[in-house]
C-alpha cells in the first residue's frame, strides 16, 4: 500500500532550503509595520509586539523556513529590539501545554510500534465494511477510538486511515486520477478527511492546538477541564458523526455501494496479525489509564480528591510506555517532528501571551466593540462567530489562526455579554470544524487531496456543505446539549 505521507514527503534539502520570496514578502511588511506609528490607545512595545507576532503568523503560513526555524527568528528579533527580555522570551518553554502536546505525540507512537491501530481499524472494517456506507462508518468508528489519545490528526486519517481505504479502494480497481476514483475511492478519501475534522473537535487531547485554545481559555479566566470539552462535544460530535458520512454518500456516491471485499481484506489482515501481544495490551491499559486521569483528574473518587493535571496524566502514561519497554527513549529522541512542534508551540504561546499582557487584546477589544454598539449578543456573536469560522479559507494552520484570533475573538464576545462558556464551546469547537474547508485548510487534508481520488472543485463544495451542517448541528442541538448540562 502507497503512504500518502511517503508519497509527499521532502528531501532534506527541500525541507531546509530558504523560499527567497516569502522570505522577502515578511520581511517588507515587518519593515513597513514596525515603522508605522502605533494606533491610538496602543503602546509603542505592544505595536511592536503585535508586528512580530503578524509576522510570524505569516511566515509560519508561507513558510520561507522550517517552522522551527521561523519561530526562533522571531525570538531573536523580539528579544534585540528589546520588545521582550530573554528571560520572558523563553518563559513558553516551561508551557505545560506544549509539553503536553510533546507527550502525547510521544504516547502516540505508541500505537504504530505496538500495531494496536491497524488491529483497530481492521476490527471495526470487518464489522461494518459489507457495505461501502458501513465501510466508511467503520473507519470513523477507528478515528473516533483513537483519537482521545493518538493528538496527530495527519497520524490518524492519513497514517491510519488512509492506507486502509486505499488497499480496499484498489482490490476494487478504483485509482486516482482516473474515472475509476469514483468506484470508491473518491468517497472513501474525502469522507474519511470529513470525519478527522470532526473526530479532532471531540477531544482536548485529538489535535495539536487543542491544548492551546485549553491554555488560552484558562488565561482569560475561563476554567475548562478535558472532562468538561469531552461531555460537551460528545452529543453533537456524534450527530455530525452520523451525518456527515451520510450526507456525502447522498451528494456524492459512490458506483460501488456493496464491498463484501473490505470485510475479506480486514479479517485476513487481523487474522495475519494474530492474538493481542504484550505491547499491545500495555498499550491499551495505557490509553484507558490516560482516559481515567483525563475525566477523573480533579475529581473526589472513593472519598480520595484527585489532583492530576492533564499534562501530569500524559507524563503517567508515557512513563507507563517508557518503563515496559513499549517504547524506547532513544527512539523518541530522534522524533524531530514533535521536537520541531515543541519549539515553534513554545513560541507562540509565548507571543499569545504577552499580546494580552501588553494589552493588546484589550485595546482590539475596545476597538471592534464600537461597531456593536447598541446590538445584543445573540446578534453579535453569530456574526462574530461565523466570521472567525470562515476566515479560516486565509489560513494553511489551524494553530496560526487559533493562536492569532481565538484570544481577541473570546474577549470581544465576552465584552458584548455572551455568556462565557456559550462563547467557549462554539469557537474552541468551530476552531476545529473550520479545518474541513479546503485542500490546505488542516494538516492532512494536501496530503489526502495530493492523492488524486478528488478534484480540487468537489473538495471545496463538500467542505463548504458539510462546514455549514456542521455550524448548524453544533449551533442547535450543541446549544440545546450545554443548556441541559447547565454550562450557560
Amino acid at each position: 500500500m502507497t503512504h500518502p505521507a511517503k508519497d509527499h514527503k521532502q528531501s532534506p534539502q527541500d525541507e531546509h532550503s530558504l523560499n527567497i520570496i516569502p522570505l522577502l514578502i515578511c520581511v517588507a511588511l515587518g519593515l513597513a509595520g514596525w515603522f508605522c506609528p502605533a494606533p491610538e490607545g496602543m503602546s509603542l512595545q505592544g505595536w511592536h509586539l503585535l508586528n512580530i507576532f503578524v509576522v510570524t503568523i505569516l511566515a509560519l503560513i508561507i513558510k520561507p523556513l522550517p517552522m522551527g526555524a521561523v519561530a526562533m527568528i522571531s525570538v531573536v528579533v523580539a528579544v534585540l529590539t528589546k520588545t521582550i527580555t530573554m528571560k520572558q522570551a523563553f518563559g513558553g518553554f516551561s508551557s505545560d501545554v506544549v509539553w503536553l502536546v510533546v507527550f502525547a505525540l510521544f504516547i502516540a507512537k505508541g500505537f504504530n510500534v505496538t500495531g494496536l491501530d491497524r488491529r483497530i481499524a481492521y476490527f471495526f472494517t470487518a464489522l461494518l465494511g459489507k457495505k461501502t456506507l458501513g465501510l466508511s462508518y467503520g473507519l470513523m468508528v477507528t478515528d473516533l477510538i483513537l483519537a482521545p489519545a493518538l493528538p496527530s490528526v495527519t497520524g490518524r486519517s492519513a497514517g491510519i486511515v488512509y492506507p486502509i481505504l486505499q488497499g480496499i479502494a484498489t482490490s476494487y480497481k478504483s485509482f486516482p486520477h482516473s474515472e475509476s476514483a469514483r468506484k470508491i475511492g473518491a468517497f472513501l478519501t474525502v469522507t474519511a478527511f470529513q470525519v478527522t475534522v470532526i473526530t479532532s473537535t471531540m477531544f482536548m487531547t485529538a489535535m495539536a492546538a487543542n491544548p492551546i485554545l485549553h491554555k488560552l481559555t484558562n488565561d482569560a479566566s475561563i476554567p475548562l477541564t478535558w472532562g468538561n470539552w469531552a461531555q460537551a462535544a460528545i452529543v453533537p460530535g456524534l450527530v455530525s458523526l452520523i451525518i456527515i458520512p451520510w450526507f456525502i454518500y447522498k451528494i456524492y456516491p459512490p458506483e460501488i455501494k456493496e464491498t463484501p471485499n473490505a470485510q475479506t481484506i480486514a479479517l485476513a489482515e487481523l487474522k495475519a496479525l494474530g492474538k493481542m501481544r504484550r505491547g499491545e495490551w500495555i498499550m491499551a491499559f495505557t490509553v484507558f489509564t490516560l482516559l481515567f486521569l483525563w475525566i477523573f483528574g480533579k475529581q473526589k473518587i472513593f472519598g480520595f480528591q484527585m489532583e492530576v493535571e492533564v499534562v501530569i496524566a500524559a507524563m503517567v502514561g508515557l512513563t507507563i510506555l517508557l518503563v515496559t519497554g513499549v517504547l524506547d527513549w532513544k527512539s523518541l529522541v530522534r522524533l524531530h517532528d514533535a521536537w520541531e512542534t515543541f519549539v515553534w508551540f513554545c513560541v507562540l504561546i509565548m507571543l499569545a501571551g504577552f499580546l494580552k499582557d501588553y494589552g493588546v487584546l484589550d485595546w482590539f477589544t475596545k476597538d471592534v466593540q464600537t461597531h456593536f454598539a447598541g446590538l445584543h449578543w445573540t446578534y453579535a456573536f453569530p456574526i462574530l462567530a461565523l466570521i472567525y469560522f470562515y476566515s479560516h479559507y486565509f489560513f494553511a494552520s489551524s494553530t496560526a489562526h487559533v493562536t492569532s484570533m481565538y484570544p481577541a475573538f473570546l474577549g470581544l464576545s465576552l465584552a458584548l455579554g455572551t455568556p462565557p462558556m456559550l462563547a467557549v464551546f462554539i469557537l474552541i469547537f468551530f476552531s476545529n470544524l473550520f479545518g474541513g474547508l479546503t485542500h490546505y485548510s488542516l494538516a492532512p487534508a494536501p496530503l489526502l487531496f495530493g492523492v488524486g481520488y478528488v478534484d480540487i472543485k468537489t473538495w471545496w463544495k463538500i467542505g463548504f456543505l458539510s462546514s455549514v451542517i456542521n455550524i448548524i448541528i453544533w449551533s442547535t442541538i450543541g446549544l440545546m446539549w450545554w443548556k441541559f448540562l447547565g454550562f450557560w
